[in-house]
């Protein structure tokens, strides 16, 4: 790969020598890349910036993700990211959210679909919340026998099996128009 040639991630200056400029991020001290392209340091501005041909939306903090629950650990969930703002992400970007402090049994599980918050950004992973009423799963199956289920409180209840299973549902759960899109 060229020099000036930088990919997603990778560090471009210090925050000492230049500002951030388009496609790029500030992660603690140092400015990176959010896509493929060629560098451009702008000496007379400070701005460091991509100049880039394709774009890959990484969501910034106060963004609004829908995504796929990819991995689900004791006290955190692996999100991969489909909805930035209602638009449809076409990078494979996944992103964490720590559950460790919410009071349930299963926060969500694999392949669920969750409503999340991004906070911060950082050391290059993006980190999320569903603690507001808002956020949390969408939409799931059961995890007996794959069957449909309906919300019943604060947990879910399958249609064919009866069997009820604790989540941290959205005030959206069921309802979002998510589901009608592809």
């Amino acid at each position: 790969m060229d020099e000036k040639q930088k990919i997603p991630g990778e560090r471009l200056a210090s925050i000492e020598e230049y500002l951030p400029g388009e496609n790029t991020f500030e992660d603690d001290d140092v400015i990176r890349a959010t896509t493929i392209g060629n560098i451009n340091l702008d000496s007379t501005e400070r701005l460091a910036s991509i100049n880039s041909q394709t774009q890959i939306t990484v969501p910034k903090v106060g963004d609004i993700i829908i995504g796929v629950v990819e991995a689900n650990l004791p006290s955190m969930i692996a999100i991969m990211i489909k909805y930035v703002n209602g638009k449809k992400v076409v990078a494979d970007l996944e992103c964490v959210c720590v559950t460790r402090h919410l009071r349930k049994k299963n926060i969500a599980l694999a392949q669920d679909v969750v409503k999340a918050e991004i906070i911060s950004h950082i050391n290059g992973t993006i980190h999320a919340s569903i603690d507001s009423q808002e956020f949390g799963v969408l939409f799931t199956k059961c995890r007996k026998c794959f069957g449909t289920v309906v919300k019943m409180r604060d947990a879910v209840k399958c249609k064919d099996c009866t069997w009820i299973d604790d989540r941290k549902l959205s005030s959206d759960f069921g309802k979002s128009e998510f589901l009608n899109q592809n």
